[in-house]
């Protein structure tokens, strides 16, 4: 059984101290046991937003489980103390779930991406992971569902037999459709972002020598600056300051703390 994880609070936001190992055994333990749980793979952009909105704040705390997606999270869980923390990133998460799986026979599905890229996303899959049973895959479109859409959305999922279920839409936007479904879709969601189209090839990843450094941001801004550009130079800059201050009001609680007990 998955072991408690340690977690911190990142300008008000969840992120636990997880690792690709320890998150891919408490999904397919939770899948399992046919539970209904949501996964959220958090960036400086989730922290972010969720700084500025309570209610999604709301749903990121909620979720079972928050894995530090980019460095600049997981240098933030160092500092406030957990030396172990290490990135859990979307795109490399994915294929490690999808092997476990494979290996424990759980049927898994992908909802999300345009109809092209989750063709060219479950042709890989079935070509890396010959064993992987993909139950589902639906490409909603980019307006919001009826409420009777959404029902037999459900329904399908369901009756499926789905107990991994990959979500590849966009922060927010996973994130809240994750939570809105915890207790209605029977299966374990895990908010993958960008990895459908990684995987399946449709757009390019950062090198990794630029995702160690925490650059892979940059990448990503250079090769789609009118859709990411807001993310990137509106939260960014904020994120240094306020964790910065962050830690100095850590930092001078724990002085205050200290001379209160002298």
């Amino acid at each position: 059984m998955a072991t408690a994880i340690a977690q911190e609070s990142i300008l008000g936001t969840r992120v636990n101290a997880t690792s690709y190992l320890h998150a891919a055994i408490a999904v397919c333990e939770w899948a399992g046991r046919r539970e209904s749980k949501y996964v959220c793979i958090a960036s400086v952009n989730n922290v972010m937003e969720a700084y500025d909105s309570q209610a999604f704040q709301l749903v990121m705390n909620q979720a079972d489980l928050v894995t530090p997606d980019g460095m600049p999270l997981v240098w933030g869980l160092r500092l406030l103390g957990q030396g172990s923390a290490t990135r859990v990133y979307g795109p490399d998460l994915t294929p490690i779930v999808l092997e476990s799986a494979a290996a424990a026979q759980i049927p898994v599905g992908f909802y999300g991406g345009s109809p092209e890229v989750l063709s060219k996303l479950i042709e890989v899959v079935r070509r890396r992971f010959g064993k992987a049973e993909i139950a589902y895959s639906y490409s909603p479109p980019f307006r919001p569902l009826s409420p009777e859409e959404d029902q037999r959305v459900v329904e399908e999922i369901n009756q499926s037999g789905t107990r991994i279920l990959f979500v590849g839409l966009n922060t927010p936007k996973q994130d809240y459709w994750m939570a809105a479904h915890k207790g209605r879709v029977q299966a374990v969601m895990i908010g993958v972002g960008a990895a459908f189209d990684f995987l399946a090839g449709t757009k390019p990843q950062a090198p990794r020598w630029m995702m160690g450094l925490g650059l892979e941001w940059l990448f990503r801004l250079a090769t789609e600056p009118r859709r990411l550009w807001k993310r990137y130079l509106k939260h960014n800059p904020r994120f240094v300051v306020l964790f910065a201050l962050q830690l100095l009001g850590a930092k001078f609680g724990r002085a205050t703390a200290a001379q209160s007990g002298t």
